[in-house]
């Protein structure tokens, strides 16, 4: 595929009446760094290149046809003989659409390795996850991959790749920057000195970072060998570093192997609210980002989670459910809905509804009363393993008394008008308990 980017390099040497000009094709980067935010559509680039000059003057021509690069975000800077290679400027040639030109005044002949960075638009990634559980569902195997997409124009191969999780404040947006006509005005126009270093504001903003400990692994692909990332918090982003090099081409997507726990340990809640979620029994699965559950050195970028259950020695996965999450700090604890469910089943039944304690006013009526409902609530768990379920009941009133009848333990109080009912079920099997509610209205409500 061809290349977007080029850079010629220009050497002039000095003649009063006839200037010779030599055009020399600037050799194939060197490397190339990709730091990738998920947060905004911006990635720094960074480029080794090797430059060859002439003693004198030089010029270089960059071109970035057909690409989402931002041209006001150009920078070079000589990586050797700082002292001697002088960079005056990057011009802008009018009439002539992306395309730059450095004037580097040298003081030696040679070749003389640059780092050229520039922000882009195009690359993004984003996470998502596949859980598989053990049959007995009290451990999960947790597996984190990353997609890299790049429609950002141009190729980039053998590039190390970083991913940053964290916002990042922008000024303007990449892709508009990398569109305009001209990069700063039209030629002509007057430009505030400042505008420059506003533009440049959301470069100021992407750190440059070195090398960070190695804390975890990261694969590409299924058996292709074992890349390591590296991982280091920076205040309000966080990156990962993956080990080697990708190629990245313009209109493809890698997937990406973060990481990969065994066992890490879960629990499985089942929830009924019928304020909440009708008449449906819903499964949560809650783990915790911490040492404890085989996690917690990283935080734990947010995405999609598939569950999936191990059914049977042959391997067989059974599909369980899938949940979105936001990002998870270290020691923090993550509850993922897995949605309704038909193997647990619950059912509120009321029995019975009677109104007593009547209060009177002067004129004799009705200021006053107790309204009892007496309910009765089934709980059936036809799966093979045991589960713990949740029921919420909400009351209509903040002034209510509750007395429960059966086997449950006792009721907890959740707030001023919710009380919550735990259980616990063996497998195939059945639980009924009861409660009479007395909820208290108009001035049967004073004192309470």
């Amino acid at each position: 595929m061809k290349r977007a980017i080029t850079i010629l390099t220009v050497v002039l040497t000095a003649s009063a009446a006839n200037a010779k000009v030599d055009l020399v094709t600037l050799p194939t980067r060197g490397t190339v760094q990709l730091t990738i935010y998920n947060s905004a559509d911006l990635t720094l680039v960074r480029e080794s290149r090797a430059l060859t000059v002439k003693e004198g003057r030089n010029k270089l021509q960059f071109s970035w046809a057909n690409t989402l690069i931002d041209p006001t975000s150009l920078e070079m800077l000589p990586k050797a003989d700082a002292d001697k290679i002088d960079i005056a400027d990057l011009a802008y040639p009018p009439r002539v659409r992306n395309l730059g030109l450095w004037n580097v005044q040298s003081g030696i002949s040679g070749k003389v390795p640059v780092e050229i960075t520039y922000l882009t638009s195009g690359l993004s990634w984003r996470a998502f996850y596949m859980g598989t559980l053990t049959e007995d569902e009290k451990t999960m195997r947790l597996k984190g991959y990353v997609r890299v997409t790049n429609n950002s124009g141009e190729d980039y191969e053998n590039a190390q790749t970083r991913l940053i999780v964290g916002k990042v404040h922008m000024i303007d947006q990449i892709a508009q920057l990398a569109r305009r006509q001209y990069p700063y005005d039209r030629p002509g126009v007057e430009v505030q000195d400042d505008s420059r270093d506003k533009l440049l504001d959301a470069k100021k903003k992407v750190p440059l970072l070195g090398d960070a400990p190695i804390v975890g692994h990261l694969f590409h692909g299924e058996g292709l060998g074992r890349k390591e990332v590296k991982k280091e918090g920076l205040s309000e982003y966080f990156l990962y570093t993956i080990e080697g090099t990708e190629t990245i081409p313009t209109g493809w997507s890698k997937r990406l192997l973060s990481f990969d726990v065994d066992e890490v340990p879960v629990v499985n809640l089942y929830k009924f609210e019928q304020q909440r979620y009708g008449n449906s029994v819903v499964r949560f699965l809650s783990f915790k980002n911490d040492t404890e559950h085989e996690l917690g050195e990283t935080p734990i970028p947010g995405g999609l989670l598939k569950v999936y259950r191990g059914a049977g020695d042959k391997g067989h996965l059974s599909y369980t459910g899938q949940s979105s999450f936001k990002y998870i700090p270290v020691d923090e604890d993550v509850e993922l809905n897995l949605g309704a469910v038909a193997d647990v089943v619950v059912e509120p039944k009321l029995m019975d509804l009677k109104t007593a304690n009547y209060r009177f006013d002067r004129r004799r009526n009705i200021s006053g009363w107790d309204e009892i409902r007496t309910f009765k609530i089934e709980v059936r768990n036809t799966r093979e393993l045991p589960v713990k379920v949740e029921i919420k009941r909400n009351f209509p009133t903040q002034y209510w008394d509750l007395k429960q009848t059966g086997r449950v333990g006792n009721f907890e109080k959740e707030d001023l008008d919710t009380v919550k009912f735990t259980l616990e079920l063996e497998p195939r099997s059945k639980q009924e308990f009861g409660y009479a509610l007395t909820t208290y209205h108009g001035v049967r409500t004073e004192g309470r």
